[in-house]
């Protein structure tokens, strides 16, 4: 399809492009949120802080933004994208396409509070939890990226890759 006709096309969806964070403590253990569909809190998962960019904004600023309204984590050393991701899932009554970017940060600051969550976050995100690789390589949970357990061992053993890794496609 010519990309006129497809930028008329009413059944095409646009892509959000969302800023995740790989957020690491002093002992390694990285920060994962616990979300839910809004009306079904037994149909849940664990997510890495992030969300859509605004504006004018880049990754990086999106980057920081999510993980204070969502942690309220501010001191953080933002590094490189680890990760990139294209998923499509359905989430609170439509289906949402992705373009995700992973970033590494680390923080000394372990105490959560979400501070700006959005109407659909409050019904939707639990809490959150630090997790070690091994609680992660364990879990019986589901976490996205569905991978990260194996994703944050190799961080760990490796440091950060080169140039952001291309990541399997998810569709749920």
């Amino acid at each position: 399809m010519p990309a006129e006709a497809a930028d008329q096309d009413p059944g095409r969806r646009e892509v959000r492009k969302v800023a995740r964070v790989v957020l690491l403590d002093p002992q390694d253990r990285v920060l994962l949120l616990h979300g839910h569909e809004p009306d079904d809190p037994s149909d849940h998962w664990w997510f890495t802080p992030g969300g859509g960019l605004e504006g004018d904004e880049t990754h990086e600023q999106a980057a920081l933004r999510e993980l204070v309204e969502e942690t309220g984590i501010t001191e953080v050393e933002l590094g490189p994208v680890l990760w990139r991701r294209s998923c499509s899932f359905p989430f609170a009554g439509r289906r949402w396409d992705q373009d995700e970017w992973y970033f590494l940060a680390r923080t000394a600051q372990t105490a959560t509070a979400a501070t700006a969550l959005t109407e659909l976050e409050r019904r939707s995100v639990a809490g959150s939890r630090w997790w070690t690789c091994g609680e992660l390589t364990e879990a019986h949970e589901t976490v996205y990226p569905t991978k990260l357990a194996g994703l944050l061992r190799r961080l760990l053993d490796e440091g950060p890759p080169a140039t952001p890794e291309v990541l399997d496609t998810e569709i749920v």
